[in-house]
């Protein structure tokens, strides 16, 4: 299922739009499979790797702060297992925002999901990346943490607590989706 990108914000739409032509330009298809996430889904990626007593600590820290909802976002969703693909709880994602969206290679009508994988001398993930640069984005294949491939976004902040208080994540995160 391709992603909407009608809901990323504007410019990120441009650009995505943009990125995807210069990707095709270059005989590598990109397909957008996840824009704007609720905070209830980026609590569901986040926790499927986590420890209860990391949940726990993550929940508590909310709490402390003042961000509720955030908490609640985590507790809402209830156990996930699975490998891990997000540091971010939720509403430190700038897919909350609309200012982020992952691609997929698309070779032969499959997702490609390999880094390494190479059709005539170029891997589509790579490709992507270098041309999100081009394109004044930021992509989480350039990341040392977790890098991530299918990753682009409008910022240069890793995450939105680089610019804004946990408590004005929470109460933009829940008047944006409970609102």
């Amino acid at each position: 299922m391709a992603a909407d990108l009608s809901q990323l914000t504007p410019d990120l739409r441009s650009k995505v739009e943009t990125l995807l032509q210069l990707c095709a330009g270059l005989g590598v298809e990109m397909r957008p499979s996840s824009g704007l996430r609720d905070p209830f889904d980026q609590a569901r990626l986040w926790r499927q790797s986590r420890s209860i007593e990391q949940i726990n600590l993550k929940v508590a820290e909310f709490r402390a702060a003042g961000a509720h909802f955030l908490a609640h976002c985590i507790t809402s969703v209830g156990p996930q297992h699975g490998d891990p693909v997000t540091n971010a709880p939720p509403g430190f994602s700038w897919h909350q925002w609309g200012e982020a969206v992952d691609c997929f290679w698309l070779v032969d009508g499959k997702a490609e999901w390999s880094v390494e994988r190479r059709i005539k001398g170029r891997n589509g993930y790579r490709v992507y990346s270098e041309q999100a640069r081009q394109v004044g984005l930021t992509s989480g294949g350039q990341w040392t943490a977790i890098k991530d491939w299918p990753h682009v976004q409008l910022r240069a902040a890793a995450s939105p607590d680089r610019i804004l208080s946990v408590v004005d994540i929470d109460r933009a995160m829940e008047a944006t989706f409970e609102g």
